[in-house]
């Protein structure tokens, strides 16, 4: 890996960090489902821009893809920016980060218990560390407390949520990839998700409130969308094109680490020292779970 890729996929981290605090600025500023749909158009449209400079054509996908696609859309676009911008009204932006790297924790569970990978023990003792990690973090430190507490309340639920519904659509983006090249992927998920939230938006008063939003939404909603949606993810699969899937996303460990620091600077949030323990031991567990066992490859 050379110098320049590992400070790419660094930076592209840090610009998926950089969305929680978007989103917990947008929080008091705009309903969720307008937040999404905005984020979603604006990338939308990024992507299409991005493909075209690039040389590509954007044909329209083949039929055996839309089904998927159109899954995808509901699961990574829809639900998970609801659940999303409606946590980020409940709870910091640092602990939103550090719940949702639980994620990967689930993604690999799910792969175990039907079949998609093997159960090795490195990836047992990985996911035990994680869990423990993971419930730490949902109930801020108090293990022994239930929904309804005052540990766990809507925003960890919500949050529930975007990791149920960015797991499948992990799991369901292997179908669409088998028709259509990473970037076209995102590119026609953003658009069919930003179809199924118009109507949402719409009923929360998407038409009415436009020509009254102040300028810090739409700073927030361009930079969602440009650099957290559409140039992120160019980036990462530039990363995943010349390093490999397996090493390019062990990075993705980067991120609730530049959130909780960013939402330190930036918005003076505070994270308990026990939660941040409980991050560490979900990064730490993904990170041995998700590690090939054989010995890893040379730097270049």
């Amino acid at each position: 890996m050379t110098v320049r890729l590992f400070l790419l996929l660094v930076f592209t981290m840090l610009l998926w960090a950089g969305t929680f605090i978007s989103a917990r600025l947008l929080a008091g500023e705009a309903t969720p489902s307008v937040s999404a749909f905005l984020r979603f158009t604006i990338a939308s449209l990024s992507l299409i821009g991005i493909i075209l400079i690039s040389g590509k054509s954007l044909s329209l996908p083949p039929k055996k893809a839309w089904f998927p696609l159109i899954i995808l859309g509901a699961t990574g676009v829809f639900a998970y920016n609801i659940c999303f911008f409606n946590g980020l009204r409940y709870i910091n932006a640092g602990h939103a980060s550090l719940f949702i790297a639980s994620t990967p924790l689930v993604i690999i569970f799910i792969t175990i218990l039907t079949g998609m990978e093997k159960a090795s023990l490195r990836k047992i003792i990985g996911v035990l560390i994680s869990l423990l990690g993971t419930v730490l973090v949902i109930t801020n430190g108090h293990p022994l407390t239930f929904p309804g507490s005052g540990s766990f309340g809507m925003g960890e639920i919500f949050l529930l949520g975007c990791v149920a519904s960015w797991s499948a659509f992990t799991l369901a983006g292997r179908l669409v990839l088998r028709h259509l090249s990473p970037l076209h992927t995102i590119c026609w998920t953003s658009i069919v998700g930003s179809a199924m939230l118009f109507p949402l938006a719409c009923r929360d008063g998407l038409l009415t409130s436009l020509p009254t939003l102040p300028w810090q939404v739409w700073a927030n909603v361009v930079y969602l969308g440009v650099f957290g949606t559409a140039v992120g993810f160019s980036l990462y699969y530039q990363g995943i094109e010349t390093a490999g899937a397996s090493r390019a996303g062990i990075f993705i460990n980067l991120v609730p680490v530049f959130s909780v620091l960013l939402s330190w600077m930036l918005l003076g949030e505070a994270v308990h020292l026990v939660v941040l323990f409980g991050g560490v031991l979900v990064l730490s567990g993904v990170s041995l779970a998700s590690f090939p066992s054989q010995q890893a490859e040379p730097l270049d």
